[in-house]
């Protein structure tokens, strides 16, 4: 079974694939020699997203508590809200284009009103009183 390990960078104070330049290789190095089958880097105009995947539990585990991991983790662009960090495959999966803005309503996409009935109240007349005559 597949152990993957997904660690998102976002840019920051300076941008997430400088970071890779500086930590990359320490990152790939400590995560073959900790049991990895295979990595993938991807850049997005985000950041870069490093998927691992290692053959058992325990050897994704042992690698993200590495010194190197964590000093490498501790140095992202934006240590505030810049990385996300998570068991199994992730940012890499998604599409490559960005997301397109939804259409603009249009005149005829309000909500048709609902006509108000007019009402007319008034008296009604008095009707002649009927008299019965006891006899």
């Amino acid at each position: 079974m597949d152990h993957w390990l997904t660690i998102e960078v976002f840019d920051g104070e300076s941008t997430a694939s400088l970071w890779r330049l500086a930590r990359g290789d320490a990152l790939t190095e400590a995560a073959l020699t900790n049991g990895a089958e295979q990595w993938v880097w991807h850049e997005h105009r985000w950041g870069v997203v490093l998927e691992i995947e290692f053959k058992s539990e325990e050897s994704r585990d042992a690698f993200r508590a590495l010194p190197v991991v964590t000093a490498a983790l501790d140095a992202v662009p934006d240590p505030a809200r810049g990385l996300l960090v998570y068991p199994g495959r992730g940012g890499g999966a998604g599409s490559r284009k960005p997301r397109k803005p939804r259409p603009l309503p249009m005149t005829g996409a309000g909500a048709v009103p609902v006509p108000v009935e007019s009402v007319k109240m008034g008296l009604a007349e008095a009707l002649p009183p009927m008299f019965s005559e006891v006899g």
